[in-house]
Formats: C-alpha cells, sequence, structure tokens
C-alpha cells in the first residue's frame, strides 16, 4: 500500500489533499484554525458529496478534515462494489494514520457517515477521542427504511396545507424502487424529498439557496451490504456524542435512543423540531453542544 500526498508540505495544510490509498485516489479538504482539536467529517448518502455537510462554525475553533469518500466527488472508485462500511471505515482510517501517529482525532458522521462512525469506532477502537453520531442510526436495512416511511407520513400531516410536503413520499418511493439509473433524475427526485430533510423547511436560516448549491451526489455501482450492529453497541468504548432531531423522518429518535442506551460512554441532545440537518438548521446549537463535547474533554 502506498500513500502519495500531492501539494501540500504538511498533512494538516489547510486545503485539499489528494493521497492514494490501496491504488484509489483518497481525497480530503482541511479547513479552521489549523492548530484546534482535529475532527474527521464523513458526508451521508452513500454518494452525497463533502461540501453538504461543511460546519464552518465548527472551523472557528477546530481543525476540520471534510472527506470526499471513495466512489464520491474527486476521490477515485473501488476496483470492485464493496462499498461496504468496513470499507468506508477502512479508507477512513488510512487517513488517520496519513494525517500522523497517535493523533486521536473525533469523528463526526452524519446519516450514513455515522454508520460509517460506528463501523470505525468497532474496527479501530483505540484511535479516536470521540465519536460524534449526527442523525444517525445503528442500521440500514429494510426496518430502517420502514421507519422512514413513517416518518414521512407524520411529516406530511405535520404540514397539511403545504403540497410540497406531499410530494416526499412519492420521491421516497421512487428511490426505494431502485428505477433510478441517472444523476439527473436522482437530483431532481432528491429536490423534491428536501423540504423533508429538514424540522421545517418553510422557515429556515438565511443561505438556504447557498446551501442547496452544495448538495451534490455521485452515481456509482454499489453491493447490496445490509448494515446492523445493534448486537454490538454496548462494546463500543469510544466516548461518544449522539445527535438527533426530533422530527428526523430518516433516522429520528427512536434510532438515537437506542444507541444512547447501549453505548457505555455516550450522551445524547435532541435538537426541538430539528430535522436530518441541524448542521444547517441549527448552527449555533450545533456548535456549542459539539464544541462543549469536545473541550470538555481535553480540560479533564
Amino acid at each position: 500500500m502506498s500513500n502519495m500526498v500531492t501539494n501540500h508540505p504538511h498533512p494538516l495544510t489547510l486545503g485539499m489533499h489528494v493521497i492514494e490509498i490501496d491504488g484509489v485516489k483518497q481525497v480530503y479538504h482541511v479547513a479552521g484554525t489549523g492548530n484546534g482539536p482535529v475532527c474527521i467529517v464523513h458526508s451521508g448518502g452513500p454518494g452525497m458529496n463533502w461540501k453538504s455537510t461543511e460546519m464552518p462554525l465548527l472551523e472557528q475553533t477546530m481543525t476540520m478534515v471534510y472527506l470526499e469518500p471513495v466512489g464520491t466527488g474527486n476521490s477515485g472508485f473501488l476496483p470492485d462494489t464493496d462499498y461496504s462500511m468496513p470499507r468506508y471505515a477502512y479508507f477512513a482510517h488510512k487517513v488517520v494514520e496519513h494525517l500522523g501517529t497517535g493523533l486521536r482525532p473525533y469523528f463526526i458522521g452524519q446519516s450514513h457517515g455515522g454508520f460509517v462512525g460506528l463501523q470505525y469506532a468497532l474496527d479501530y477502537p483505540d484511535e479516536l477521542g470521540g465519536l460524534i453520531l449526527f442523525s444517525t442510526a445503528p442500521l440500514m436495512n429494510s426496518e430502517l427504511f420502514e421507519e422512514m416511511l413513517r416518518g414521512l407520513e407524520k411529516f406530511v400531516e405535520r404540514y397539511p396545507d403545504k403540497p410540497e410536503a406531499a410530494d416526499t413520499i412519492p420521491a421516497f418511493k421512487a428511490f426505494m424502487d431502485g428505477s433510478i439509473k441517472d444523476k439527473e433524475t436522482y437530483m431532481a427526485t432528491l429536490d423534491l424529498l428536501l423540504p423533508a430533510y429538514f424540522g421545517n423547511y418553510w422557515n429556515l436560516p438565511p443561505g438556504l439557496e447557498e446551501w442547496k448549491a452544495t448538495v451534490d451526489f455521485t452515481m456509482t455501482e454499489r453491493a447490496d451490504s445490509p448494515f446492523d450492529v445493534r448486537d454490538v453497541l454496548d462494546t463500543i468504548l469510544t466516548r461518544t456524542l449522539i445527535l438527533v432531531g426530533e422530527y428526523d423522518f430518516c433516522t429520528g429518535p427512536r434510532w438515537a435512543k437506542e444507541m444512547a442506551e447501549k453505548i457505555p460512554s455516550s450522551q445524547i441532545h435532541t435538537f426541538e423540531k430539528g430535522g436530518h440537518m441541524s448542521h444547517f438548521e441549527h448552527a449555533q446549537e450545533f456548535m456549542n453542544v459539539v464544541n462543549d463535547f469536545v473541550f470538555l474533554e481535553i480540560k479533564k
């Protein structure tokens, strides 16, 4: 295996970095203070680009390392279709190795990135200073998808006067039936589903259009690999913060509570009336909660 950095003399120099892991191009972006605690950020999807999970307020206090997961954006594609959680966790682990031994970074995993974070903590138990599970769940299978549909139905009930709300259910079903094969159709369908990702899409802070412009998706063939770690959550010894939106249809309070009950050293924070994108919808509260978690540990 060869890791090769280009364009930067140090792996945590601010900016875009390109390395090679097992012959596959891996891109990551460093932003923030340059001298604060290091935090790896893994976006969702799988296939969502890193820009949609940028956290500029956290960049004021931490050194943020945004991954472009393999098979996404500027990173390379795997030589096979095994985009499993252990494979994603392995690539994140190799980036951490590249950043420097003994670093013990924090890891923020949003949605699918949270699945990767859980797998990382299981596969590499001594590497992380802390795990931040953001809008995620301990499983990805038919049980989760059924719960998502029930969450969407509740979303539609909350907004009976909004025709955009009703459009989210057929959009979700189009994602689930596997009929979408091209990026243009995927992005158009995602646009229809987008209101459900927020607690209140019609009362968001300024900057929605700018944030929407960052949302992109990379399509590639990924083998179906169901994920369920509920039976081993109690073996995760990494200090863990669980963040959930009260109205998150996708990975809501049911899953957050289960993770908090089973992960020994964990705490949970619920964003009141929040959705799946609390880093945008409740940015200041999000920053405060994460900083409290990170810097409380550092002060000990």
